[in-house]
Formats: C-alpha cells, structure tokens, sequence
C-alpha cells in the first residue's frame, strides 16, 4: 500500500496514523517534497477512477490565482498539479490497483476491507 501524504494536514495524518493503528503495510509518499511526475499522477488517476478536475483542492490560492473560472483539458489540469503538486487533494490511499481520497476517512477502511 501507498498513502501520499501531506504531515501539514489534518485528514491525511488521520489517515496515516489509521494505516499504522491497523498494522498495515505502506509506502509513504510526501508529494509536497516529492513532487508527483505527470505519468505518476495519470497513473494515480487512472487508479482513483476519476477526471483530474476532481483531485484539484479548489480551495488553494494557487487555484484561484491560476485556474479559477477556467476550463482546462485532462492534460493541463494534470500538468497544474504538477506545477503546484498542494492543489493535489488529499490524502490518498492506493491498495494494488485501486486507490481512494480519504476524505472521508471511512473510504480508507473500505479500501482495506477490499
């Protein structure tokens, strides 16, 4: 298991600290110091099942100072996270080929039980 995660956010240390409490296995991937390829973040989307409109946190300045009211093809939503990997939401859990936003943290637990 993988867990990309940002230690500044609340829900995503909740999500790690689930991982451990249950003893599992994973890969932690701070994205924010690692920053995500495109490749690597298609693949992720690929893995999530969504558009990559939906895994942009609409609430950062970098959105609304670049791409607020604009509307943006796959690819250049993924090249924006790439440029400002904080605009990626989080945290995400990808369990082999299936992968889930923990918010809310009960996805998490799904994924697991899955």
């Amino acid at each position: 298991m993988k867990i990309y995660h940002n230690q500044m956010c609340s829900k995503s240390r909740n999500c790690f600290n689930l991982l451990q409490e249950k003893g599992v296995e994973f890969e932690t991937i701070e994205y924010l110091k690692t920053p995500l390829t495109k490749e690597e973040l298609a693949d992720l989307l690929s893995k999530l099942n969504i558009p990559a409109e939906e895994l942009v946190r609409k609430g950062e300045a970098e959105y609304a100072d670049n791409y607020q009211g604009k509307t943006l093809s796959e690819g250049q939503w993924i090249d924006a996270m790439v440029k400002f990997p904080k605009l990626i939401e989080r945290p995400i859990v990808v369990k082999g080929n299936k992968a889930v936003i923990g918010r809310p943290i009960e996805r998490v637990i799904e994924l697991l039980a899955d």
